[in-house]
């Protein structure tokens, strides 16, 4: 599922490989702008969800987390740059599982910092992609994992924006962590059928929400 809705695959490494260094851009170029930056690192992360090339997913990872440091270093103070650099740091992760460890506790960190920001962006993106790593991740020592603290994030979501579907489907996940089978599945029942209008729409991504839909509400973590 895709960087905006739901996210990215979340993989635990023993190892953590450090971040992508990358000079400073030059003063004045167009590389400056961070909404630009910003578009930049989520259409390679929107790119990467369905492209079959594991080589062309990888270096599209690496145009992700290119664009979103210097969007980072260009705005230290953006919501927008925060967020389409944690987005780029997951798909690394999903690509590289040697950068995961690292990877993953700069995401939350990120993800809680676009939250404080803007909590509204991308439908409550930043506090919904946070509540999936909080719950797929492992936890202490191993990772940032912390499936309380990701319902909150899930519940903060959906109050935020109830009727988008991807916000629904994150906190039936996070309920399901939580063992909380009866609200995974009514969270579920209402993603989905917001999933399904939306696909009666033409929403492109309505077809991975409504899988992901399904899964939940059979008691199942999507894939």
């Amino acid at each position: 599922m895709r960087g905006g809705p739901l996210v990215l695959l979340l993989v635990a490494a023993a190892c953590a490989a450090p971040l992508h260094e990358l000079p400073p851009p030059a003063a004045g170029s167009v590389r400056d702008d961070p909404a630009a930056l910003a578009a930049e690192s989520r259409e390679a992360v929107h790119r990467s969800e369905h492209e079959p090339s594991a080589d062309a997913r990888r270096a599209l990872a690496e145009k992700a987390i290119d664009a979103g440091q210097r969007c980072v270093r260009a705005a230290p103070a953006s919501a927008e740059c925060a967020y389409a650099l944690a987005l780029g740091l997951g798909v690394q992760a999903r690509e590289r599982p040697s950068t995961a460890t690292q990877g993953l506790k700069a995401m939350v960190e990120l993800l809680q910092k676009a939250n404080g920001l803007d909590a509204r962006l991308d439908r409550g993106g930043p506090a919904r992609v946070l509540a999936l790593v909080l719950v797929r991740a492992p936890g202490w020592p191993l990772g940032p994992g912390d499936p309380e603290t990701g319902l909150k994030s899930a519940r903060q979501a959906a109050e935020l924006f109830p009727d988008y579907p991807p916000n629904q489907l994150a906190l039936s996940e996070a309920l399901l962590a939580a063992d909380d089978q009866a609200g995974s599945r009514a969270a579920a029942g209402r993603g989905l059928e917001q999933a399904r209008a939306a696909s009666a729409a033409g929403e492109p991504d309505a077809g991975d929400w409504v899988r992901a839909g399904e899964a939940l509400l059979a008691g199942q973590t999507p894939r």
